[in-house]
């Protein structure tokens, strides 16, 4: 049986009983969603600074795996936040193997890694340019999931895929507006003239 709301029904004419055009407005789902953007803003911004400062949590660590936060693998320091991961966290196995290991340590994928670290970060966590924000985020997260093929705890899905639909769900459903600037942000003359960078 399927429930049919019309505009006159309320809530409490149907219980706790909500249709599917009902969750993305209502305030609970909603709150849900913008926690889940700012936890996914916060991921991004946290790879960013452990990355650019050695923080010891993925980066920071010597060949012989002892801790040296701030350390050369800081990229202020010199060190390359793709390399390691290009390089070694390839499986042998990879149909891609090749063209990830070429693209490690090469100055312009490092400054295009941490551009877009911060930037999806800084936008997912004020809720701003989140069409952007989603697509660059889906990208990212789809070469990475090429880049660790084979998966190994599960033959089509990981979190690198699930990070990519989450992404693009979070930009379709405003998820900026709540608990962020979305809003303001829609009602600036660039982003009305621009819609693609709502």
């Amino acid at each position: 049986m399927t429930l049919i709301r019309h505009r006159h029904d309320t809530e409490a004419d149907l219980g706790t009983t909500l249709v599917e055009t009902d969750i993305v407005t209502h305030a609970n789902a909603r709150k849900g969603l913008a926690a889940l953007r700012i936890g996914y803003g916060f991921i991004f911004l946290w790879a960013f600074l452990d990355k650019l400062l050695a923080l010891g949590f993925h980066t920071g660590y010597d060949q012989e795996g002892n801790l040296d936060r701030f350390g050369p693998a800081a990229w202020i320091n010199g060190g390359s936040p793709t390399e390691g991961f290009l390089t070694f966290g390839v499986p042998e196995d990879n149909p891609f193997k090749d063209f990830f290991n070429g693209l490690a340590g090469q100055a312009w994928v490092d400054w295009a890694f941490m551009l877009g670290l911060l930037g999806i970060g800084l936008a997912l966590t004020l809720g701003i340019g989140m069409r952007f924000a989603a697509t660059a985020g889906a990208l990212l997260y789809m070469m990475m999931y090429a880049a660790v093929l084979p998966l190994e705890n599960n033959p089509i899905v990981d979190d690198h895929l699930i990070g990519a639909i989450t992404v693009v769900v979070l930009a379709l459903t405003l998820a900026g507006d709540t608990w962020g600037a979305g809003r303001s942000w829609a009602r600036t003359r660039m982003v009305r003239r621009y819609a693609a960078l709502r």
